[in-house]
């Protein structure tokens, strides 16, 4: 198959039902040309002929959904990105946390998603490059993401230029390893630092194992979501926090036009969401 095959648009549309189910992602007719070119590359490895087959097989193989599900995450991130909720979990966030813990006590960070593993690193980067108590206190950070192929590239560590593009000299010859086939390699000591998991932030019984988190860096994600799934997202996310927890959107994201049950905080930095 040189070109993509042709959806008929009720195959179109059980494809796109398939992924809300599963992903809360919202795809439809605007997104045809992305949708086939996916479906077409999944047919192809799995050496089905039809859509029809297709959609058949993979409602019951769970190999073959977590395959496609990878086939439509959107990866795009790199080092430090939205910086400004980084120094707000420096300057802010961490220092009132820890006003009620003893030195040596967990703090937990959750990254969702991690992609690559980019946005979890970023934490642990910035916070030993610019948070004095990082060693006084047991960090805890866990990337997570629904996309298991993203998140094995993330436990490698290998990153491109363009992924650390951002960071200062001083934090790529600390922490990475030096440059080989045009990539850098996160150091050891970083790499076991991070745990990762996956998780699917629309279903609680995926999250259930994680934990609770006193900080979640939620970026990015809920754009994709449908005003039900934002819904059923916000009260995960909700549930995953300590109370008096803290939540970081992206920048183009309000929590309060999804739920009522967080707190809004204006930062010198950022703008934050508090569980009461």
């Amino acid at each position: 198959m040189k070109t993509p095959i042709f959806l008929a648009p009720e195959e179109l549309a059980a494809v796109c039902t398939l992924l809300y189910r599963w992903t809360g992602m919202i795809f439809s007719e605007n997104k045809r040309y992305y949708i086939e070119r996916r479906i077409t590359e999944r047919m192809k490895r799995t050496n089905i002929t039809t859509a029809k087959a297709y959609l058949g097989y993979v409602g019951g193989h769970l190999a073959e959904r977590e395959a496609l599900i990878n086939a439509f995450t959107i990866n795009e991130t790199y080092f430090y990105r939205e910086e400004h909720q980084l120094a707000a979990l420096s300057r802010d966030i961490l220092p009132e946390l820890v006003r009620n813990k003893r030195p040596g006590e967990l703090v937990r960070i959750w990254s969702m998603p991690c992609s690559t593993g980019e946005e979890a690193y970023s934490i642990a980067l910035w916070l030993l490059e610019n948070w004095p108590l990082v060693d006084a206190y047991n960090v805890e950070i866990i990337g997570s993401d629904i996309d298991t192929s993203a998140l094995a590239r993330a436990q490698e560590g290998y990153f491109a230029e363009r992924a650390l593009s951002r960071l200062p000299d001083t934090v790529r010859e600390s922490y990475f390893e030096p440059e080989q086939a045009h990539r850098r390699r996160i150091i050891q000591d970083l790499r076991e630092s991070v745990r990762f998991a996956t998780a699917n932030i629309i279903d609680a019984t995926s999250l259930s194992g994680l934990g609770l988190f006193d900080v979640i860096l939620c970026r990015n994600l809920l754009i994709y979501f449908d005003d039900n799934s934002r819904l059923i997202a916000a009260n995960n996310l909700f549930e995953a926090l300590n109370p008096g927890g803290t939540i970081c959107l992206g920048h183009s994201e309000s929590m309060g036009r999804i739920s009522d049950r967080f707190t809004l905080s204006r930062l010198p930095d950022a703008i934050v969401y508090r569980k009461p």
